[in-house]
């Protein structure tokens, strides 16, 4: 009985060994699974269906494992507490019997990615992208607040020397801290001269690194408000120039190149006394020339008023400016005058220019009893503006951009390129130029063979708009010396000039062979097995 009872003892012993022994082991794969009850788990696809449905704007993570998306599930779970109510974040996890079958039918891998996840957004019930962008707090807030917005300035690769600034806090820190002359660049991400100005600002920062610091701080939310006030921000950009922490200068050359501001650095100076490169001014011209101080009331004693918005170095105000002013010469002379001409330097009196977000030159605006009424892109000539104004029409809606309407294709620039096509298998991109009659008869039919491969994961058509930005420099690296070309890419890597037809049969036909290379390789793995 002793010897039965000690056997016993024994068993119950080693069977609560194993149960410690899996505790240990469940452990951190239970803390692993740990995640915020704002991340929907889902794994049934009815409930997946219903989420899409009910949901606008829906983040979704795809995990091989239950362990494999954790870094990804901790990120995610800070970025739901603050888009909460904006945004919805889910997780399936593709490695349970359940999840398995949900990630079969949305046709969705993790375990084909490096590190057993996949991230992919849909809006308004479909599938809207594929997230690509860096998996950072501040990068998948913004882009759950606009997922399809702009990305931020830091995710460009090219402005890695800029220094960016997120707080207040960061910027007093800055300044107490760094003991190199600092040029800071506040700006606003709508604003259209600082998108033009970011790739100079960057390119300087890359070429002084190590001799001073340039950074970038987007000050337009309310509560940068008194840092405004402080270093007399009154417009975007504004660019201050500190050393040792103290604010000495501003820097105010809006038309400047990377060397430009380098050279500058090496010798700061407060900005000369203001003479415009064309005088255009109230004595000698009969447009009225506006300020921030005297615009509200122009316009109060104007009931019709068509204003020009300038810079002074502006190409196309200068040639503009003589047409301009015969017009409001001839209006001013006329016995039944249906309005006046006015205008107003953007760069000079930026509280106005901000106000109206003045982002390119010229900017035409025809007001009416002080209120905005139309922009008039198409008023160049002295005989349009006086036609205009005898009958003030809204302008025909501009043509649609390429880039502008939805389709399949997906459309990348320099800052993009390389990491949207490294997680494509196969991709044939087209490089080409709004402009090109070859290129605007080959895109409607590149967009339909974009529709029939749109739902496969491993395959796009991509476009890259050649005239824009630092896609120029890009393109030519790319091999692109006229327009359209069309390249081959292998997982991000240049395969072959695609030379085929440019029809949609050709770019299906082309897709299409490559799909069914695939596919022998893989039943001669299998046959080989």
């Amino acid at each position: 009985m002793a010897s039965r009872n000690h056997c016993g003892s024994q068993t119950r012993e080693g069977k609560m060994f194993v149960l410690l022994l899996l505790q240990v082991w469940l452990l951190p794969v239970l803390e692993a699974v740990k995640v915020s009850p704002l991340i929907e788990k889902v794994s049934d696809h009815k409930d997946f269906k219903k989420l899409l449905r009910t949901r606008t704007n829906v983040l979704v993570l795809y995990t091989k494992t239950a362990t494999s998306g954790d870094s990804h599930l901790k990120l995610l779970s800070d970025v739901a507490q603050i888009v909460k109510g904006e945004g919805t974040i889910a997780w399936v996890n593709c490695g349970d019997s359940e999840g398995r079958k949900l990630c079969k039918k949305v046709k969705v891998d993790p375990s084909s990615r490096g590190d057993g996840s996949e991230l992919l957004h849909y809006k308004d019930g479909t599938f809207h992208t594929e997230y690509n962008r860096p998996a950072t707090f501040k990068s998948m807030v913004a882009f759950l607040r606009d997922p399809s917005g702009p990305p931020l300035w830091e995710e460009n690769p090219e402005a890695k020397d800029v220094v960016h600034i997120e707080t207040e806090k960061d910027f007093r820190k800055l300044l107490k801290k760094e003991e190199r002359p600092v040029l800071l660049m506040f700006y606003a991400p709508w604003c259209g001269v600082c998108k033009r100005m970011q790739p100079v600002f960057q390119q300087a920062a890359t070429e002084t690194k190590g001799k001073y610091v340039l950074a970038g701080m987007n000050v337009h939310p309310a509560e940068f408000d008194s840092l405004k006030q402080e270093y007399n921000v009154k417009g975007y950009p504004t660019f201050c120039y500190f050393e040792k922490g103290k604010f000495l200068h501003h820097y105010e050359n809006y038309g400047a190149t990377a060397k430009d501001i380098a050279d500058w650095m090496r010798n700061p100076h407060p900005p000369q006394p203001k003479t415009p490169e064309v005088p255009w001014s109230e004595t000698d011209s009969p447009v009225f020339h506006l300020t921030d101080d005297s615009f509200d009331g122009f316009l109060e004693e104007h009931p019709a008023a068509l204003v020009m918005f300038y810079a002074p170095w502006c190409g196309h105000c200068k040639k503009m400016k003589p047409e301009y002013d015969e017009a409001a010469e001839m209006l001013n002379r006329a016995a039944d005058s249906p309005g006046v001409l006015a205008a107003l330097d953007a760069t000079e009196h930026k509280a106005i220019g901000d106000r109206f977000k003045i982002s390119g030159f010229p900017t035409l605006k025809y007001f009416e009893r002080g209120e905005e009424k139309y922009t008039l892109p198409q008023l160049r000539s002295k005989d349009k503006i006086i036609e205009f104004m005898h009958n003030p029409q809204a302008p025909p809606p501009p043509e649609q951009s390429w880039e502008d309407k939805p389709s399949g294709v997906s459309h990348l620039g320099s800052e993009d390129f390389r990491e949207a096509l490294k997680k494509k298998k196969h991709a044939l991109v087209m490089f080409y130029a709004p402009w090109c009659p070859h290129c605007k008869s080959s895109i409607p039919h590149f967009t339909a063979a974009a529709e029939l491969f749109k739902e496969d994961r491993k395959i796009v058509y991509a476009a890259v708009d050649c005239t824009k930005g630092q896609n120029h420099d890009f393109c030519k690296q790319e091999g692109v010396s006229g327009y359209p070309t069309f390249n081959y890419y292998n997982y991000g890597k240049f395969v072959e000039r695609y030379s085929g037809d440019r029809g949609e049969t050709g770019f299906v036909g082309f897709m299409r062979s490559l799909r069914e290379r695939d596919q022998e390789k893989v039943v001669k793995r299998k046959e080989d097995l």
